[in-house]
């Protein structure tokens, strides 16, 4: 049994959610969030809960419940509040700019590097911090992924571009003889 797929989830006002038979939209403040449906996953709207529960027993009926209802809990906490990923552009000379939905990063390589941020993600650029925004959790925590693999933080001086909290382990370098 699912620890997380048992957990009702609450719908707060102003949100609303609809299934039909082979998707669920949820509906809020900030905006309109759509995902397919599984057969193996059967989804109700009661009483101010939404509640998922498999429709068979098989392996792949259970590890889907738990997801299907992480998926629609961060589907309803979206459309209420924005999530948002912090990025640090660490290193002597790198920049970053924002170019309508793109983000140019000059991060050492001989050439600008140029992202387009996807439908639906906001990208705000002050001096060395980027913040990616959206209501879409996995829009936006894979396109903060793709800016981050540009230039991933190296250990010896620390310079990259680094999640806000991430935490990189320094090594020592060369010691003189």
């Amino acid at each position: 049994m699912s620890r997380i797929g048992k957990q009702p989830i609450s719908i707060p006002e102003k949100t609303e959610v609809t299934v039909a038979a082979d998707s669920v939209s949820v509906k809020g403040p900030l905006g309109v969030l759509e995902r397919p449906l599984r057969r193996e996953i059967k989804i109700e709207v009661k009483d101010g809960e939404v509640i998922v529960t498999p429709t068979k027993k098989s392996k792949l009926a259970r590890s889907l419940w738990g997801t299907y209802r992480s998926h629609i809990g961060n589907m309803v906490n979206g459309v209420n509040t924005p999530f948002e990923k912090k990025l640090i552009v660490e290193g002597v000379g790198y920049r970053s700019e924002a170019q309508g939905n793109k983000i140019v990063l000059n991060v050492g390589y001989s050439h600008p590097v140029e992202l387009t941020a996807p439908e639906g993600v906001e990208l705000i650029v002050e001096k060395n911090n980027i913040t990616v925004r959206g209501i879409n959790k996995e829009l936006v925590g894979e396109f903060a992924a793709n800016i981050r693999a540009v230039r991933k933080p190296e250990p010896y001086k620390g310079k990259g571009i680094r999640y806000e909290g991430e935490i990189v382990r320094r090594k020592q370098g060369k010691k003189a003889v």
